[in-house]
């Protein structure tokens, strides 16, 4: 099945793909500044310049779009029908660039956390890994 646009229009598309500030990214962190906690967004200091950075608790959370980091078992997930080779091997590179920066963070004392854009795709499932995720964030540092 060929791609039914041009290769410069896909690559227009996929150049407009936001990789900070997306829709997810803006969910979690409302919720967790009406909670109460402060963070830093995209810290570059550290690798894979974390999505949300709370020093406070030393934990990170990363935000993950199911399609880009290869979301196992996820529907959103999976491999286009064009390009494959291309596709599956951009998805490998990232879940392993993940993995390698996940134990850099965790190697330097970091509490790591990942939330997948499915696990906000309803308002039910958002509401419980929202509460989920700030029981994670204070079993980290209970005061």
């Amino acid at each position: 099945m060929s791609d039914k646009f041009s290769n410069s229009k896909r690559s227009e598309i996929m150049s407009a793909v936001k990789h900070e500030n997306t829709g997810p990214e803006m969910i979690v962190r409302k919720y967790l500044f009406s909670k109460g906690f402060r963070y830093r967004k995209n810290d570059k200091r550290y690798p894979g310049h974390p999505d949300i950075v709370l020093p406070r608790y030393k934990t990170v959370v990363f935000v993950h779009g199911c399609f880009w980091h290869n979301h196992i078992g996820c529907k959103a997930a999976r491999t286009p029908k064009s390009n494959v080779d291309f596709w599956s091997a951009k998805q490998q590179r990232n879940a392993k660039r993940d993995a390698e920066e996940r134990e850099q963070l965790e190697k330097s004392g970091w509490k790591v956390i990942v939330v997948w854009e499915c696990e906000l795709s309803s308002k039910a499932k958002r509401e419980q890994r929202l509460k989920a995720l700030e029981e994670e964030i204070k079993q980290q540092n209970p005061e």
